[in-house]
């Protein structure tokens, strides 16, 4: 075999393992696990990006990032996690945050839960269930 016959065989190679990586590390990154950086990420819970949850989120986490003030006097309370959907942790370690619901005429059922070491959770659900958050994406 010729020596550009080589060549050209190790940059398909090459290509191929560029574009394979790349594809690997975009579908890990949709709702796996987090990344090592990432505060919760022992949790086990799936990874969601916060510009993929609904804009009331992204709002609502510019609140919490500021301080507030909150729509509901409720905001900034004790997130008990009675369930243990999240980890379990000391009584007042978690805080919960309204995520509006267009067109509801209580809070609704989505919270952001922020933890101490800047966790950042969210159910759409009234805690029956919970993602993870990556704010930074």
């Amino acid at each position: 075999m010729g020596s550009r016959k080589r060549i050209t065989f190790a940059l398909i190679g090459l290509v191929v393992l560029v574009v394979a990586g790349w594809l690997i590390r975009d579908a890990s990154s949709g709702s796996s696990p987090g990344p090592a950086h990432l505060p919760g990420h022992d949790s086990g819970l799936p990874v969601t990006a916060l510009s993929q949850l609904p804009p009331e989120a992204t709002a609502t986490w510019r609140l919490i990032e500021k301080g507030g003030p909150f729509p509901s006097t409720r905001d900034g309370a004790t997130f008990e996690n009675r369930e243990k959907r999240l980890p379990v942790k000391a009584r007042d370690y978690y805080r919960e945050y309204t995520v509006p619901t267009p067109g509801s005429d209580d809070r609704g059922a989505r919270r952001l839960v922020h933890g101490q070491e800047s966790e950042l959770y969210y159910t759409e659900n009234h805690y029956d269930s919970f993602v993870l958050v990556d704010p930074g994406k």
